[in-house]
């Protein structure tokens, strides 16, 4: 491992830290200033960076452009005494890994550091996502079903039906069946049938002449005109108006239209792939879709699973849309550590997919680190816990109420001192197993130091347990 540089011009501080990274078996280089820094940065890197923002001279933000010029991935972590604000902004608008106001507990800022260190690790380890990804990720066997099945349609020009949940990507699916089809050339147009007022969806789907309604000042071709020889998408068909549907149904049986006013029959050479969230057999059932249009649509089914049917595929989602955000704003991709990510497979995400990419833009922009842990996700990630969360929080409190009024009742001593014990042995000891022993990220994840875990281990003889 490469040293941990220190920039301050701060003797005491540098002493400080010096010390506590000797005796955590870090090496370190300390540096009075950042010129000093910056003319050794052209003969080596550091692992990380730590350093003030104001000194004599160049200022901590400057050495930390000339760090992110040179080695865009470096962590950089950012100290001064003026905790305001506008260093905070500057600082992370500057690419720092994170924000250490002084002064500063030395146990907490080592934390810092080994986490810092952690992501430059990653840093070196992780293959940049390339720019040319596929249209649709999944690794999980419902997906790759779905990716057969777009392989076996590829020389088809037969109507397809998808069923999805909301968000769950049938657009995607839908453009690369056409991306994938002879017609790949010609037009792909999409259109949400529930998105459009019904009085306008039939000039929307086959176009009008001039005057065929108050307001018709010209011609205007439709959808079914704009698509010719390619592809034309309807999301939502369900919601499709009744009259309507007897209108595309007779399309798809005779191969032509009439603009709405129009007397001239115009061929459609169109390949129509329909989607829908909602259950057609019961919609037909209810009166509500003709029966007919649905066997006419229903050619070839195509089901799409939703987010929480694939939740081993929410990892390399995940990734794959910090990457795209950072692209699109223009910023470093930021990483999502290993418990968020077992975190985010917890969820039942109900906006499947694109919920998961509004939460990646949402990191990208709001997350405060380069690496991404639980305390980071969006409150209503963290904070709406459901029901049988609440119910269980509830029973062990019940518990625990019980438990001290039986102890209580047979005259026991000492009563919080035992539960304490047990208490914390419990935290301790799964916290533990859940990072695979590792003590320093047990220790963040209980909201106490490395030391106190440390020393608590020794106190509830957890060691000999193990």
């Amino acid at each position: 491992m490469k040293p941990i540089w220190v920039v301050d011009d701060d003797k005491s501080i540098r002493w400080v830290l010096e010390k506590a990274l000797t005796r955590e078996n870090i090496p370190c280089r300390m540096f009075s200033g950042a010129g000093d820094a910056m003319e050794a940065l052209q003969g080596e890197a550091p692992q990380v960076l730590v350093s003030d923002i104001r000194m004599p001279g160049a200022s901590g933000l400057e050495l930390l452009a000339a760090i992110r010029e040179r080695h865009p991935g470096l962590p950089v972590i950012i100290m001064t005494a003026y905790s305001d604000l506008e260093s905070a902004v500057a600082a992370f608008q500057g690419g720092a890994f994170e924000y250490l106001p002084k002064p500063f507990d030395i146990e907490n800022a080592i934390e810092l550091i080994r986490r810092a260190i952690d992501e430059s690790m990653r840093e070196a380890e992780v293959e940049q996502v390339p720019e040319a990804t596929p249209e649709i990720l999944g690794a999980a066997p419902a997906m790759q079903e779905v990716f057969r099945a777009i392989g076996r349609l590829s020389q088809s020009h037969a109507t397809v039906l998808i069923n999805g949940e909301s968000g769950s990507g049938k657009e995607l699916v839908a453009r690369a069946l056409h991306r994938h089809s002879p017609r790949e050339a010609k037009p792909f147009i999409a259109i949400n049938t529930a998105a459009i007022p019904r009085d306008l969806l039939e000039s929307e789907l086959f176009g009008h002449e001039r005057g065929a309604f108050t307001g018709a000042q010209t011609m205007r071709r439709g959808r079914f005109e704009q698509a010719e020889g390619g592809t034309l998408f309807l999301d939502e068909i369900g919601d499709m108006p009744p009259e309507l549907q007897t209108r595309l149904l007779r399309v798809l049986s005779d191969g032509q239209f009439y603009r709405v006013g129009g007397h001239q029959p115009i061929k459609a050479n169109v390949r129509v792939i329909t989607a829908t969230h909602q259950d057609l057999e019961r919609r037909v059932r209810d009166g509500l879709f003709r029966e007919d249009l649905f066997h006419r649509l229903n050619v070839i089914r195509l089901r799409l699973p939703s987010l929480r049917d694939r939740r081993e595929d929410i990892p390399l989602l995940a990734r794959h849309f910090m990457s795209r955000s950072a692209r699109e704003l223009g910023v470093d991709a930021k990483r999502i550590s290993e418990a968020a990510i077992k975190y985010l497979t917890t969820l039942d995400w109900p906006g499947n997919v694109r919920q998961l990419e509004n939460v990646c833009h949402w990191l990208t922009v709001m997350a405060p680190a380069q690496t991404i842990e639980v305390a980071d996700l969006p409150p209503d990630l963290r904070e709406a816990p459901g029901d049988a969360e609440a119910e269980v929080a509830t029973d062990w409190q019940k518990a625990l109420e019980q438990e001290v009024v039986r102890r209580l009742a047979a005259g026991e001593s000492g009563i919080g001192d035992i539960l304490t014990r047990q208490f914390e042995s419990a935290l301790i000891r799964n916290a533990l197993k859940y990072t695979g022993g590792r003590r320093i990220e047990a220790a963040n994840l209980l909201g106490m130091g490395r030391n106190t875990i440390t020393r608590k281990i020794g106190e509830l003889r957890l060691d000999e347990r193990a």
